[in-house]
């Protein structure tokens, strides 16, 4: 549900954003083939790539405040980080290197509106195709993980630290630094449809930490400190991703979202895709430690919806995309905050100002 328009004026911290820089975002959603706009904004490309070609410094802030309405998402905002990791994976098994990453099996189907099999939540959005044409079930990750789709050639590539498979999971994208030399990025290409559950509640659970402190740093410490814990804690999370191989995007791109297009640091946003489309411009306000030593900064920003995630559910809900690598990993894994959220929405021709 939205709020009645509000004036740009009401949002702290418009006026000082880079609208040059959300509107060069937004414009890739209009040149690119892989991405598709709603109607509502593809209508608007003309005019927004006349004022990127303008030249006029305002030009970027004008077309935004002349072509959108702001409407408060009126539910309790939440924002967390990703990143695309960086980890040591190998094309062939052994020597420590255990742990697949599984290419998308090729009987997991869409719903697409359908009835979702029993064992599987209503929303769910995929299934596996029997045998007789039905649905079924896809296994969860703990059978995953017991061997449940071994032997069939899926694994794209094997990691040492089951840990690492498991962020790669949250994550959706990774590169991966090849023993062979070289390396490869993997992107997400679906998923079980199990329930998302985070394992940091593990640790809340049995009072090691308070809710909204087991930042990813804090988890991944504990689990290294006690890997005897590892196997039953990732199995908590019985949704499952699978990958593919990632050639599309450039070495110095983002990783490729699931709108389609390599994702921008600071600039893309993971929604709920059942709420919000691809292509949709968000202004995200929140105080995150993303200051020296983790200290608080106000973070005012236009972000464009270009990705999802299995924890990304409901429509004040957002993930910020911080780059690739060990830093924006820092970054990243830090945020789990507070954010008040407004959509911009596409004015009717006849109410522009």
């Amino acid at each position: 549900m939205l709020s009645a328009p509000l004036s740009f004026a009401e949002l702290p911290g418009w006026a000082g954003d880079d609208h040059g820089a959300a509107l060069a975002a937004f414009l890739r959603h209009c040149r690119d083939r892989r991405a598709e706009l709603p109607a509502e904004l593809s209508r608007l490309c003309a005019p927004a790539q006349a004022a990127a070609d303008s030249g006029e410094p305002l030009a970027a802030r004008t077309f935004l405040e002349r072509h959108f309405e702001p409407r408060r998402i009126l539910s309790d905002g939440f924002v967390t980080g990703y990143f695309e990791p960086e980890y040591d994976g190998s094309r062939r098994p052994g020597d420590g290197y255990d742990t697949p990453l599984l290419a998308r099996p090729p009987e997991l189907v869409p719903l697409a509106g359908r009835p979702a099999p029993d064992g599987l939540p209503k929303d769910a959005p995929f299934a596996f195709s029997s045998a007789n044409g039905g649905l079924v079930a896809p296994p969860d990750r703990g059978a995953i993980m017991d061997g449940a789709l071994a032997g069939r050639g899926l694994e794209l590539v094997w990691m040492a630290d089951p840990v690492d498979a498991f962020y790669v999971h949250v994550q959706g994208s990774a590169r991966i630094r090849l023993r062979e030399g070289g390396s490869l990025r993997v992107g997400y290409a679906g998923k079980t449809g199990h329930p998302y559950s985070a394992i940091g509640r593990v640790m809340i659970e049995r009072g090691l930490a308070e809710p909204g402190t087991v930042t990813m740093q804090v988890l991944r410490k504990w689990l290294a400190e006690n890997p005897h814990e590892i196997d039953g804690v990732l199995r908590r999370n019985r949704s499952y991703i699978f990958f593919r191989e990632v050639t599309e995007a450039g070495e110095h791109e983002g990783p490729v979202g699931a709108a389609g297009l390599p994702l921008l640091p600071g600039r893309s946003l993971a929604v709920d895709a059942a709420h919000h489309a691809y292509g949709a411009l968000v202004f995200v306000s929140a105080d995150l430690p993303l200051g020296p030593d983790g200290e608080q900064e106000k973070f005012h920003r236009l972000m464009i919806a270009e990705d999802t995630g299995s924890a990304i559910i409901g429509p004040a809900r957002g993930d910020i995309f911080f780059g690739s690598g060990e830093e924006a990993g820092e970054k990243a894994g830090r945020i789990q905050h507070r954010a008040d959220m407004v959509l911009l929405v596409p004015r009717r021709p006849e109410a522009r100002p």
